[in-house]
This record gives structure tokens, C-alpha cells and sequence, in this order.
């Protein structure tokens, strides 16, 4: 039997599993599913078709579940979808799918959700991301695993965010970011790789230099246009995993357009 505290409330119909604990004051709704290792440690709210896997912990006043924040929402019967062994700090938002975007929102495995981060509609959020106190994503964000999205920044609908890219503290994001870039600024601007992540997650001096390399060949904003700049690229580092990523990530079809660097190329 799972641990519940006699305060907390639990719906007829929610599936709570035998190792999890419901801490004080919680409320958990009828169509939620809880995993092995849960911890709802006190006054946290789990509403709608959420599902949380295992070990994942969830602290005070976090409210995981709710309906979107979106006029759009018509009460359709979407979904939460939260992975195993995340990290869920106070006053945490996250809300489920709506009809316009797959009708779910879903965070991968091995995340931090600093206190008050907001996880918006239909967002996909991959593993091992990192999003720091207020850090906001509008609906339909997409960020890749090892993504760091500092404090009190803001990620505009429909973003994508390329895996282990950095964000820096209090910038707002407009634009796709690529795969293992850093922006910062008021209004994002590309301002190199992220090679202290990079180096700690032990990418090889090799690929770290051909990054760099491939970086500069396609931000030399003096040498003819975008595209045939990303062709060159795609050629000359054919055989380089990270590079032939950001290649990909660029020529996918996009709505938001890429953030870039504000002049030169940024190295």
C-alpha cells in the first residue's frame, strides 16, 4: 500500500503505486497514474490525465496537471506525460496537451524544475534538462536532452531548443536555438558554443574542434547566403555526428526562424 498522509486527498480512480508516498495536504485527482519511488512531499496538487514515473519528486505548492493556459482549451481529455527520477521544486507549473498540439505535453527522465518554472502546453521537454528558478516555456516548446535554461528566462511558443544548448540567465528566447549553442541577451543573440558543457559531458577535443570550426563557417555572415553555408558544412564534416545534428536541426522545417549571432561570427 502507498504511503498516504491522512490529510492528503486521493480520488477514487487515481492509480497510485505501492512504494509511492503522498505527503501532507496533497490532492491527487481520479485519472492520475503515480509511479513506483514517488514523493509528493506536502500541499502538491496532481490533476487531469497526468502520469508521473518513478522516483520522481515532487515538493510543496507545485501544481502538475491543471488545464492549459490557452483560450484554445475546450476541456478536450489530454494529457501529462512527466518521466522517472525528476526533480519537481516549489511552486513548479506544468499543464497538459490541447487539441492544437498532440494533445500532450510530455518531460522526458533526469530533470531539474527549479521553483516556479513553467512547463506550458504541448511542450516536449527531452532528459537530463536543466530549468533554473522562473524559467518559462510558452506552448509547444521543444527542448532537447541536456538543455539548460537559466533563471528567469522565457522560451517563446513553438521554440526549439537543440540538445545541449545553454541559455543564459534573464533572456528571452524567440528563435530556435541550435544544438550546443549559447545565447544570451535581453533578446537572445548567439554568442558561441557551449563548450564548458560540452567538456563536462565528455565530448572529444576532436569533435569539440570540429564544432567550433563548422560554428564559424556557418555564422561568417559575409560569405554567401545561410544556405549554401549549411551545404558547405554538411560536406566538409560528413563524418562528424554533433556537426551533421546541427546541419539537420537547421535545414528541419521550422516556423521561428534561428537565433544568430548579433554580428561576425561569434566563435
Amino acid at each position: 500500500m502507498p504511503n498516504v498522509h491522512p490529510t492528503a486527498v486521493v480520488e477514487t480512480g487515481a492509480r497510485v503505486a505501492a512504494s509511492a508516498r503522498i505527503g501532507p495536504y496533497c490532492v491527487v485527482g481520479a485519472k492520475v497514474e503515480i509511479g513506483e519511488g514517488v514523493e509528493l512531499i506536502a500541499h502538491v496538487v496532481v490533476a487531469g490525465r497526468t502520469s508521473i514515473g518513478e522516483g520522481t519528486r515532487i515538493f510543496p505548492f507545485a501544481s502538475i496537471g491543471h488545464q492549459p493556459q490557452d483560450l484554445k482549451y475546450k476541456g478536450e481529455d489530454s494529457a501529462l506525460v512527466i518521466g522517472k527520477r525528476n526533480i519537481i521544486r516549489e511552486h513548479v507549473t506544468m499543464n497538459p496537451g490541447t487539441a492544437g498540439g498532440g494533445m500532450a505535453t510530455r518531460v522526458g527522465d533526469d530533470c531539474l524544475f527549479a521553483a516556479s518554472a513553467h512547463v506550458a502546453h504541448d511542450c516536449i521537454v527531452g532528459n537530463h534538462v536543466v530549468m533554473t528558478n522562473n524559467a518559462t516555456l510558452g506552448g509547444h516548446v521543444t527542448l532537447g536532452d541536456h538543455v539548460i535554461i537559466s533563471g528567469l528566462s522565457a522560451v517563446h511558443q513553438f521554440v526549439r531548443i537543440g540538445r545541449h544548448a545553454f541559455v543564459g540567465g534573464m533572456t528571452g528566447v524567440e528563435r530556435d536555438v541550435i544544438p550546443y549553442g549559447m545565447v544570451m541577451g535581453d533578446r537572445a543573440r548567439l554568442v558561441g558554443l557551449n563548450i564548458v558543457g560540452l567538456q563536462r559531458r565528455g565530448f572529444s577535443r576532436d569533435d569539440i574542434q570540429a564544432l567550433r570550426s563548422a560554428y564559424d563557417m556557418l555564422f561568417a555572415q559575409d560569405n554567401g547566403t545561410l544556405a549554401e553555408r549549411v551545404a558547405t558544412v554538411a560536406e566538409r564534416f560528413a563524418q562528424v555526428g554533433p556537426v551533421r545534428e546541427i546541419v539537420e536541426f537547421v535545414r528541419a522545417e521550422n516556423s521561428r526562424g534561428l537565433v544568430q549571432p548579433k554580428s561576425g561570427n561569434g566563435g
